[in-house]
């Protein structure tokens, strides 16, 4: 009895994690600016915009510790996504590069040398 009602427990957790809306940057950043504007209480605002008041303090943190640090000068973020991926994609096609050198220049010594073997 005690595992069913764990399990539909569990079921329910995992049922509200998969549906738990996912907020874009900008969002964050406009919930954050409207509570840091202190037209309402953040608790009126995070009803409004349904999300924990822990969360909307978490944004908050998060928003003020970039702030301070694009202030300081620290200026290094972290790669998106699409740069990774583009990163990925020039690496192996510079990696393609020289290995059609490295073929091209063993073929050359071949046949400048004659017996296949490279002279160093």
């Amino acid at each position: 009895m005690m595992t069913k009602k764990r399990s539909a427990e569990k079921t329910v957790r995992d049922i509200r994690r998969a549906t738990r809306r996912h907020y874009s940057a900008e969002e964050k950043i406009r919930i954050v600016l409207e509570g840091l504007r202190g037209e309402d209480s953040i608790a009126e605002l995070c009803r409004r915009e349904g999300i924990n008041s822990n969360v909307y303090y978490r944004w908050s943190k998060e928003f003020l510790e970039a702030g301070k640090k694009r202030l300081s000068g620290d200026t290094a973020r972290e790669a998106t996504s699409d740069e990774v991926k583009q990163l990925r994609t020039e690496a192996t096609a510079l990696k393609e590069t020289v290995a059609e050198l490295l073929m091209e220049n063993r073929l050359l010594k071949k046949s400048v040398t004659g017996d296949g073997e490279d002279d160093i």
